[in-house]
């Protein structure tokens, strides 16, 4: 029986560390998994993160949509596997 499990992230940053071990710690497939914002616009999350943040001698960026949280969804047809992907989802929320 096929379950989707559902997570949303505050920042894209979290949301790509949630899919890299997923993908390449636990050996998920990559097209198993979705991201999208939380509401109809682009997004790249809550709060400026990661690239869109200032760096040393540069100013702060204007240009990234940030809007709303990031979903992130996996599709399994192993539900034994649903304690892997709850437990890195929960893991990167603690931080």
């Amino acid at each position: 029986m096929s379950t989707t499990i559902e997570h949303v992230f505050p920042t894209r940053r979290d949301a790509e560390l949630a899919i890299e071990r997923l993908v390449q710690e636990h050996g998920f497939e990559r097209t198993d998994i979705f991201v999208t914002p939380v509401g109809q616009e682009n997004s790249v999350g809550q709060a400026v993160n990661g690239g869109d943040a200032a760096a040393p001698l540069e100013e702060d960026r204007t240009d990234a949509p940030i809007d709303t949280a990031i979903t992130v969804s996996i599709d399994l047809n192993n539900e034994e596997r649903a304690s892997i992907v709850h437990s890195v989802f929960n893991e990167l929320e603690e931080r």
